[in-house]
């Protein structure tokens, strides 16, 4: 697992758990289409999976 992935948030964190729009926050997420390309690291990866029906992933350019 090395290098970068792109992550875009699809969906709204309205009406989730707080620890789930915390998780974006910590992603550098927080407004629908927008995006942030972060280190494929295990956390960022448990994270990722936390959050997986509100983003989508795919590898950095």
């Amino acid at each position: 697992m090395a290098g970068k992935v792109k992550i875009t948030q699809t969906a709204s964190p309205i009406g989730r758990p707080s620890t789930q729009r915390d998780t974006l926050k910590a992603l550098g997420l927080d407004k629908m289409n927008r995006s942030n390309v972060v280190e494929d690291t295990p956390s960022i990866r448990g994270m990722l999976r936390k959050v997986q029906h509100l983003i989508v992933v795919e590898p950095a350019k």
